[in-house]
């Protein structure tokens, strides 16, 4: 990068100024941070809207944009090429009001010449007229010259007016590395930094701190070797609320595997090998690891115990997800009677002053690396859909239990996907699950977590919350994948 990209990177923030214009029914405004800026917005707010519905981590789908309303807009970089850093809210037929759209971060890139070989998903289009006309406007995460100006205004903790970025103590990061845009199918963005760093980009945005900054940070500096070190992150503080976490950046592990993926080699040979495989030994080792980041953050962070009141309200609360996802998925009507004996039950007497304490949240084999020293698990950010303030609340640490037996469910489905009905593999898939789901559950008994065994009714009550939301989740997303999580319920209802 030329020293002169560098010098002009460093723009500080102008006083907020008005934006016209809009693209939808409300007129937009946007905090500036030199002059143009809210030119260029307002040029591009077009190519954005036509672009983002395409998008794998936009939450609005089959929804029409009825707004675009500008939040924040800081230039990282100006000149050619500019980095454009945006804070967009997004309003949709039926919201109402600005305060319900959904804010969301885009990094982007404007050029004269398209950037290298570019994939053609991330290009918006070229502006038309004014100062910029005739500019190509792109996703800049997969622009490795800008997204190395990322680390750069990480590595020397920069702000631009609202815009922080923050480091942690210890060695420097260096300045020069340039970042590759991730592959991997997730609701956030994430870049990689050589062998080094990991930046995720969150894509949408609410105010307050991220439960993955907030529990990694918690767990790098008890020295847990269980997750990524925290490098560094950047904020922005929206209004008067608390800073909104738009970037976490860790070390990266490029020895690593991936627990899904290893799953699923261990049950792609379960057809020519009708053993179980030994992936029960890592299932147990997992388990463990789960048992120790939770003792960690119970160590570090608040806990509680629930009343019996209060395991009455997370019971009903579980029984109006599930009357939502009937209401969503009808095809859950016909369980939704088991289901909700399944929910009352929690509020049994020996339930009463329940432990509850910051978990995971979102736990899968997805979630988990297998490196050289053992398992390490990732991004602890909850479940997308659901509101932060709710995914950062103390939760039954045999939550994240229960999604990971989901998951070990939905490894062993893959051997039947695409095949006839089977009896015989349908029987190696289960008992492959079943096999897993035990080893993992002794895995983290041994590590000094709370037994499943010992909680029958809370296991059940939770598997099957976790199954509904998968319900939901699969007929959103992917119908294809529907028969798993159905299968799961039917598979519960029965044991109620």
């Amino acid at each position: 990068m030329s020293e002169t990209s560098r010098s002009q990177a460093h723009v500080h923030s102008d006083p907020a100024q008005p934006a016209t214009g809009a693209v939808g029914t409300r007129s937009a405004g946007v905090r500036r941070t030199s002059p143009g800026v809210s030119e260029l917005v307002q040029a591009a707010l077009p190519l954005i809207a036509a672009w983002l519905p395409g998008q794998r981590w936009y939450a609005g789908k089959g929804r029409a944009i009825t707004g675009l309303t500008p939040v924040v807009g800081t230039p990282l970089q100006v000149g050619d090429p500019t980095l454009l850093h945006l804070l967009l809210r997004v309003e949709h037929a039926g919201d109402g009001s600005a305060a319900y759209g959904d804010i969301y971060q885009l990094l982007l890139g404007i050029r004269s010449q398209p950037p290298g070989a570019i994939v053609p998903s991330a290009v918006l289009g070229r502006l038309s007229g004014g100062l910029h006309d005739g500019a190509l406007v792109y996703d800049a995460v997969h622009d490795p010259e800008l997204t190395g100006r990322l680390l750069e205004h990480m590595a020397t903790g920069d702000r631009f007016g609202s815009l922080s970025f923050r480091r942690t103590p210890g060695p420097g990061l260096p300045g020069n590395l340039p970042g590759r845009a991730s592959t991997a199918e997730q609701s956030n963005s994430s870049v990689i930094y050589g062998t080094a760093f990991i930046l995720k980009l969150f894509r949408r945005i609410s105010p307050g701190t991220n439960p993955d900054l907030e529990l990694s940070l918690a767990l790098s500096r008890a020295g847990s070797t269980r997750i990524p070190r925290v490098a560094a992150w950047f904020e922005c503080r929206l209004e008067r609320s608390e800073p909104a976490t738009l970037g976490l950046l860790q070390r990266y592990l490029p020895d690593a595997e991936d627990g899904w993926e290893l799953a699923l080699d261990q049950v792609a040979r379960l057809k020519g090998d009708p053993s179980p495989g030994n992936f029960a030994i890592e299932a147990h080792r997992l388990g463990r690891a789960t048992a120790e980041v939770h003792r960690v953050l119970a160590r570090t962070m608040p806990v509680a115990r629930l009343d019996r009141a209060q395991i009455s309200l997370m019971a009903g609360a579980m029984a109006e997800r599930l009357d939502s996802a009937v209401a969503a998925v009808p095809g859950l009507l016909r369980y939704r009677a088991a289901l909700r004996t399944a929910f009352r039950q929690l509020t049994a007497d020996h339930l009463d002053g329940l432990p509850v304490q910051r978990i995971h949240g979102d736990l899968h084999l997805g979630q988990a690396m297998r490196t050289p020293h053992g398992w390490v698990l990732l991004d602890f950010e909850g479940e997308p859909a659901k509101p932060l303030a709710e995914r950062r609340l103390p939760q039954p640490a045999l939550r994240d239990v229960a999604a990971m037996l989901r998951s070990f469910d939905y490894a062993a489905a893959h051997l039947l996907a695409g095949a006839k009905p089977d009896p015989e593999l349908a029987h190696l898939a289960a008992t492959w699950a079943g096999r897993n789901r035990t080893a993992y559950c002794a895995g983290y008994t041994a590590g000094g977590g709370s037994d499943p065994s010992a909680s029958p009714e809370l296991m059940r009550a939770l598997e099957i919350d976790k199954a509904v939301y998968e319900v939901v989740y699969e007929a959103r997303h992917r119908p294809g994948w529907l028969p798993i999580p159905l299968a799961a319920i039917n598979r519960l209802a029965l044991t109620v």
